[in-house]
């Protein structure tokens, strides 16, 4: 067995969200490489049911910034690419077979795999950028208005935009690392178990990293983070959007 310390746990442990990029252009032969590295991740019975748009055109990158809350840095990294889980591209291999897989396609299910195996891919296009210096961003705003974003990248029944992933070289100081959830806090051996006394204390930690971060005291703690997010972005609107293109029916 290798070392448990390495590079590659190394890397993972820094991680951070970055929203601040320079406008520096990343060269199509590591756009090649981010993608067949995203392409390497395990995927559900070998489906690969997911696909990744580049967003390269200027005017559809910024039609697709505001239609995403608007967050400009999504506008400034190297690419901003958007993963989709894709079972249109299974459904035509189906038809090429003689069979029909409407039924299962169109299930929750398939829904689920797709979305599992865009954010697989996703992750291994995280790390792997990471690895060279740059900074990245997951884009849950694209989803806010789903519709008109569906509409500017073309999207067809069978498919829809999980997330964007802006990836950049980095333009300022990075923020520290939030710390994560208690070991404790989530790992459950055997049987879930109610931990919630841990999240509590847990709560106090990260009240301390936001007063440090925003050089002041303030409230904010990962409980509100997370609930006020919940509030915000009830996101009910996605059943009739996934339905409206043939996902998640039954």
């Amino acid at each position: 067995m290798k070392p448990i310390d390495n590079t590659i746990t190394d890397l993972l442990f820094k991680h951070v969200s970055v929203r601040s990029f320079t406008n520096e252009v990343l060269p199509d032969e590591v756009v090649k490489k981010l993608v067949t590295v995203a392409q390497a991740a395990s995927t559900a019975s070998f489906q690969q049911s997911y696909s990744i748009i580049d967003v390269v055109d200027e005017n559809l990158r910024e039609k697709v910034t505001q239609a995403s809350r608007n967050q400009r840095f999504m506008n400034q990294g190297g690419r901003l690419f958007i993963f989709c889980a894709d079972l249109n591209r299974n459904n035509q291999m189906a038809k090429d077979l003689g069979l029909d897989v409407t039924q299962t396609i169109e299930g929750l299910d398939a829904t689920l795999a797709g979305t599992i195996d865009a954010t697989l891919a996703a992750q291994n296009m995280v790390i792997a950028a990471e690895s060279m210096g740059l900074g990245v961003c997951f884009i849950g705003g694209v989803r806010d208005n789903i519709e008109e974003v569906s509409e500017l990248l073309n999207i067809p029944d069978h498919v829809f935009p999980v997330y964007g992933l802006v990836i950049g070289h980095p333009k300022d100081k990075l923020n520290d690392i939030k710390p994560r959830l208690p070991f404790e806090a989530v790992y459950h051996k055997n049987q879930y178990a109610d931990k919630i006394d841990i999240v509590r204390s847990y709560n106090i930690k990260t009240n301390e990293y936001y007063n440090k971060r925003y050089g002041k005291k303030t409230d904010r703690n990962w409980a509100r983070t997370a609930v006020n997010s919940l509030i915000k972005l009830p996101r009910s609107f996605m059943k009739s959007y996934l339905n409206s293109h043939n996902l998640s029916k039954h």
